[in-house]
């Protein structure tokens, strides 16, 4: 497996591991976020499984003695696997999150004391500018979190429009409906009457990238899509309530 590095926004690097899975299966693209700035920051850590190829790859763009902050959405393997293979590659690094997300996981599991973001509060890292925006079950768990990179207007979303296969760095084509048959088929996202307007949210600022952990990164006017699965979900709710 290889890490290849794309830059998907002025200096947002998408760093993508496509990992096959054989017998027939697309396989799926597991992808961290690198934003190079005076205190660069990544998002997502990936498995502790990938962590050579993938620092390997972020090295090729900043080095690890630079980087300066750590953030993910949720406790998961992909997500936050190699968090202290991280920290120790980076001697400067800081992980960040939410409140809760350091209550429960990261006070007692990272290497190094976490430090906590309130929702809302930006991280200015000298040319760019990090907002932490809460979004409890979004894609799911309690804690869950999302990133927007305001210079570029970069929306880092996750599990958010996860699709199956091997896929280009960025694309500008749909990325709702491979989202919605991947949804219908793992049923990854917990629906409740929140699903729908913490998405629409996100929609409200505007993303002109949206950074999908699992698929190819969206360039183009971001609301549309956002507003496409926002409808999704109300209409599986709606489905849900009526029995």
């Amino acid at each position: 497996m290889e890490t290849r590095v794309d830059e998907i926004a002025a200096r947002v690097y998408r760093l993508s591991t496509f990992v096959a899975s054989g017998a027939g299966s697309p396989g799926f693209t597991f992808n961290q976020f690198l934003v190079d700035a005076d205190e660069p920051l990544l998002f997502a850590c990936g498995q502790r499984s990938l962590f050579a190829s993938v620092s390997a790859a972020a090295a090729r763009v900043v080095s690890l003695d630079r980087l300066r902050w750590i953030t993910f959405s949720h406790v998961e393997s992909d997500e936050c696997g190699a968090l202290n293979d991280w920290l120790t590659a980076a001697p400067r690094a800081v992980v960040a999150h939410g409140r809760l997300a350091c209550a429960i996981w990261l006070n007692e599991m990272a290497d190094r004391p976490p430090r906590v973001l309130a929702d809302g509060e930006v991280l200015d890292l000298g040319g760019k500018q990090v907002k932490h925006i809460a979004t409890p079950h979004l894609p799911h768990n309690w804690e869950a979190a999302l990133c927007h990179e305001e210079t570029t207007g970069t929306l880092f979303c996750s599990d958010l429009f996860t699709q199956l296969g091997e896929c280009p760095p960025t694309t500008t084509a749909d990325v709702v409906a491979p989202a919605i048959a991947t949804e219908e088929r793992f049923r990854f996202v917990p629906v409740t009457a929140e699903t729908a307007p913490a998405i629409r949210r996100l929609g409200a600022l505007a993303p002109r990238t949206l950074a999908l952990m699992h698929g190819p990164s969206f360039a183009g006017e971001a609301r549309r899509p956002l507003e496409s699965l926002a409808g999704y979900y109300d209409e599986r709710l709606r489905r849900a309530v009526a029995g």
